[in-house]
């Protein structure tokens, strides 16, 4: 059976960042591309907030170029998704999706986090076209313009006032009819002018030629008094929370009640030694490529630290 020194699983900033302090270091890195090759940031269209682009870059361009450094220091990328995880053994053994058995010292962990959608056909129809599930990443393309955002907890408050800051009307849909945000949030949405709220409401659908021009609601809906009823947006928000794509792991790494990987403070370590998780799966406050990025590299340290200490 192949023995690797580091497996990377994951492929998008935080995968690819480590890789190619991986491949740097000597450690001959192999990073499993996983279902969503250049990972969540490619469902984003145009990047304006990572260094080193001042005019902006095409997110599958930005990941293209993150795969390729990787490459020139001898990152080797396979396309498979990890379907089981044994980390109770040295080496630790992972099973992918195309029958292969793959052993290795260090096992870094980069799968990132879906974001939660509503499940409307219409989100996928629009999606890069004025639906988006995060306000930092795509909040400055609405500037002066009307959006909506979808939640009532924490971070949709968060991502309406975000939001207002930036767009000339923030509708705030609300499927309850209270908030379930902190009260500090509450009370910077409700003193907002520019944050209308729309408690019980849902989504139906959205509507628009070349990209989201509006959404159809319904409010109370299944109640004698139930509305239907249309407003006019430019984007479309999901707040909903994330799912860290940790699933393999439950039962031998520590996770949060989320489902966030447990890491040590700062550090990329987990409980198991020589398991290190980067990215997205082990940050349920910031989900930037930056930050990821700088965990990646964090976790490539540390791999090698461990190899050296444990003189393999």
């Amino acid at each position: 059976m192949e023995t690797l020194r580091t497996l990377i699983l994951g492929s998008g900033p935080a995968g690819y960042t480590a890789a190619i302090y991986a491949g740097r270091a000597g450690l001959s890195p192999v990073v499993y591309e996983g279902l969503q090759p250049g990972g969540q940031l490619t469902q984003t269209t145009e990047i304006e907030n990572f260094p080193g682009y001042p005019e902006g870059i095409d997110a599958n361009e930005m990941m293209d170029d993150f795969r390729r450094q990787a490459e020139r220091f001898g990152t080797e990328v396979r396309s498979a998704v990890c379907t089981k995880a044994d980390l109770s053994t040295r080496p630790f053994t992972l099973t992918f999706d195309d029958g292969s058995t793959v052993q290795t010292h260090t096992l870094i962990i980069a799968t990132g986090a879906s974001a939660k959608y509503l499940g409307l056909a219409d989100e996928e129809k629009y999606r890069g076209q004025g639906v988006s599930a995060c306000a930092t990443c795509d909040g400055f393309f609405y500037r002066k313009r009307t959006v909506a955002v979808v939640g009532g907890g924490d971070t949709a408050c968060e991502e309406a006032t975000y939001l207002a800051g930036l767009a000339k009307k923030v509708y705030l849909i609300v499927r309850k009819n209270h908030l379930r945000a902190s009260k500090a949030m509450q009370d910077r949405v409700f003193n907002n002018e520019k944050i209308e709220i729309l408690f019980e409401c849902n989504t139906l659908g959205l509507f628009g030629e070349d990209g989201v021009e509006g959404a159809h609601l319904v409010r109370r809906k299944g109640e004698p008094d139930e509305e239907l009823f249309d407003i006019a947006i430019d984007g479309f928000f999901l707040a909903i929370g994330h799912r860290p794509n940790s699933e393999l792991f439950r039962g031998q790494l520590e996770l949060d009640e989320t489902g966030y990987i447990m890491t040590d403070g700062p550090s990329p370590r987990t409980n198991i030694p020589g398991v290190f998780a980067a990215g997205d799966v082990a940050d349920p406050h910031y989900r930037q490529a930056i930050v990821a990025a700088a965990s990646g590299c964090k976790a490539a340290m540390e791999a090698e630290r461990y190899l050296q200490s444990e003189n393999l």
